[in-house]
């Protein structure tokens, strides 16, 4: 696979990932609940780009994150930077750009909020960039949006304006990319894990994933099991 692939991640700590999620699980499962998708991410990743292709931003500190030696032990064959930048939209600027340094371009990055995503949909998109030499954007079913590819370092500088976390910020960014010559081409759309609901609708896409796994065990779901020829 040419270019690279870059996770934007925070440590998965009890009181500080899937807030939304906490409030019907609890801090340490919804922090379990982020280690899990964390690790759902990396391993799709890590089947669609080879070691030395992989780059993982990471916020926070993993001693104090749920299912540390795991999440120790998936990184582990990926080149770890800390996250750089006064807010999220700073952080993915330098985010892009050190994979690009790193690891060559062009940089597909994804987040910790989809852990229905698989290698083949990772390469789909990232030969999309490829084929189209222009960035890619897929959008999130909430408004924003989940992953973005981008040939040129230069292109992320236009995230940097952007501001996150909104229901317009898919949109937001599409136009700010193409205001700066940078026009997008679309991505298929996923859901971000972030509510209750979310949770629910990609544990059912997705249910082999350690998230859906962890998902029904405090949910209430029943268990998935695999269709047998």
């Amino acid at each position: 696979m040419r270019g690279s692939v870059l996770v934007m991640a925070k440590a998965p700590v009890a009181g500080r990932a899937k807030t939304r999620l906490a409030a019907v699980v609890g801090d340490a499962v919804a922090a379990d609940l982020a280690a899990a998708a964390l690790l759902d991410t990396l391993e799709a990743a890590a089947e669609a780009y080879p070691e030395g292709r992989r780059v993982l931003a990471l916020a926070g500190d993993l001693a104090e994150a749920a299912r540390e030696q795991e999440v120790r032990a998936a990184a582990a064959h990926w080149l770890v930077v800390p996250q750089s930048g006064a807010d999220f939209a700073a952080r993915l600027v330098d985010g892009h750009r050190q994979a690009h340094r790193l690891a060559g371009g062009p940089v597909l990055q994804v987040g910790m909020d989809t852990p229905q995503v698989t290698g083949a949909l990772l390469r789909e998109v990232a030969a999309l960039a490829h084929d189209g030499r222009r960035p890619v954007l897929g959008p999130a079913l909430d408004g924003g949006w989940w992953v973005l590819v981008t040939t040129h370092p230069d292109q992320a500088d236009a995230l940097a304006a952007v501001p996150t976390s909104r229901p317009d910020t898919g949109s937001l960014t599409a136009k700010a990319l193409a205001a700066a010559g940078h026009p997008s081409l679309a991505a298929p759309a996923l859901r971000d894990v972030d509510e209750v609901e979310d949770a629910h609708a990609v544990a059912a896409e997705a249910p082999t994933t350690r998230f859906a796994q962890l998902w029904r065990d405090h949910a209430g779901l029943p268990a998935h099991r695999e269709e047998r020829g």
